[in-house]
């Protein structure tokens, strides 16, 4: 309801993770400089430093609508008047899940959430008897994105943040699920999950990133059914989607309605089809620039307006976007290009492995060299045990020269692993 509020009085809305720890949280509040901060009672001390020293107001807020913010709120004067919002206006400022870096704050127009909004019910042919479940929550854009999609339609939303006995209690009330990978792989795990508790859902849609190959097989023989996935970002909302009926495993679709895309080489000319490079948008669904940081906004658009989004990847003949990976997360061993997703795809075939983060680690003499992070099922398997299947599949230079066993991935809002932290540890131990 303060998100539905802030967009009909024209104030700018930037939510906040739960998640997000003391030093994440100043360093948002010192970039964004807020005039206002909502939160939850028992959150309040995490924000009363800053707001005191900056003369910033306070307000709570809690899951039910009660806390200081309604209380004041009822000794106001009841106004109905609305503040029109152009379509150029910012709605939110959504900052980057700093998996690379610092976050930064991307500023969307109301254009830009109206114009992805459409697109999206248009693509999945969203129909008023529609019910989302959506595994995330609302401080991230697929969340946001996701409660646009109930109100525009309109039809019915359901959340289950980040609890699997929540989403497999409501997936037979739903007819649309949108869920990371991860999330995939853990309802795998459980032998509750079956197909009589997806019988009700016509589109299972993934967020975040393409589901391994196993996972999307897995999930096709339990369930009969097909994951749909996309490709989208903070800075852009979803870009391109599969449609229901013409998925292709392994590819993000064709782009929606109103979005160019276009895969360029490093000196920014086009490819032809499937040759691979840099994956460049533009469209009414992208954002207007960073927050504060003019000379970011200016490195992130081409002269003809497109909007690098770091990430590689290539259009097939048909149209179809195959993403290959992040162009920072690429590791460079001996001058020889690794990609990091093509290596993991491999790991999610090896029996035993729940998930797994390719990265590079600095090395002196070759560059960067290759190593992984894995979680196991099995707490017998070795890293020769993993080495072992993979040299049968992938070159030797591609092999992780170190495998590092987690009991679980940093993670970011978006439930994306945090492979900039996992690099910073990792360092240190190699």
């Amino acid at each position: 309801m303060l998100y539905i509020a802030c967009l009909r009085y024209g104030t700018i809305y930037l939510p906040l993770g739960m998640s997000l720890q003391r030093l994440e949280i100043q360093y948002i509040l010192n970039d964004a400089a807020p005039s206002l901060i909502v939160c939850d009672p028992q959150k309040e001390s995490l924000f009363a430093d800053f707001a005191n020293a900056n003369n910033v107001g306070l307000r709570t807020l809690d899951i039910y609508g009660n806390g200081s913010l309604t209380e004041e709120a009822h000794y106001l004067p009841a106004k109905s008047q609305i503040f029109p919002s152009r379509l150029t206006d910012t709605a939110c400022i959504l900052y980057t899940s700093g998996t690379t870096g610092n976050p930064k704050g991307a500023m969307l127009t109301h254009g830009n959430l109206c114009s992805n909004v459409s697109a999206r019910a248009e693509a999945w042919n969203i129909q008023s008897n529609d019910v989302i479940l959506h595994a995330q929550n609302i401080a991230h854009i697929s969340g946001i994105n996701s409660l646009n999609l109930a109100l525009f339609v309109p039809c019915k939303l359901l959340f289950a943040q980040y609890s699997v006995d929540e989403i497999i209690r409501l997936l037979p009330k739903a007819t649309i699920f949108m869920a990371s990978p991860g999330v995939y792989a853990e309802l795998l795990s459980r032998e509750d999950f079956t197909d009589t508790v997806c019988s009700n859902c016509r589109l299972f849609i993934t967020t975040t990133a393409p589901p391994p190959e196993k996972v999307f097989d897995e999930f096709k023989v339990r369930t009969g059914k097909t994951l749909t996935d996309r490709y989208g970002m903070t800075e852009t909302g979803i870009n391109t989607s599969n449609r229901s009926g013409t998925e292709r495993k392994g590819s993000c679709g064709l782009p929606l309605t109103g979005v160019e895309l276009r895969i360029v080489d490093d000196a920014g000319t086009a490819l032809a089809p499937n040759e691979q490079g840099h994956i460049e948008v533009r469209g009414p669904n992208v954002f207007r620039g960073y927050w504060n940081d003019q000379q970011k906004t200016r490195e992130s658009f081409t002269g003809d307006g497109f909007f690098k989004t770091g990430d590689l990847g290539r259009l097939d003949q048909d149209g179809y976007l195959w993403i290959v990976g992040r162009a920072k997360d690429v590791v460079m061993n001996n001058g020889i290009t690794v990609y990091p997703k093509e290596v993991e795809q491999y790991l999610a075939s090896v029996p035993g492995v729940v998930e797994s983060a390719v990265f590079g680690l600095p090395d002196p003499i070759t560059g960067e060299y290759v190593v992984a992070a894995v979680k196991r099922s099995n707490p017998q398997l070795s890293q020769q045990d993993i080495l072992r299947i993979l040299r049968k599949n992938i070159a030797a230079y591609k092999l992780p020269q170190k495998i590092f066993f987690v009991e679980e991935f940093p993670r970011n809002e978006t439930g994306k692993i945090r492979k900039n932290v996992l690099r910073e540890v990792y360092a240190r131990d190699k």
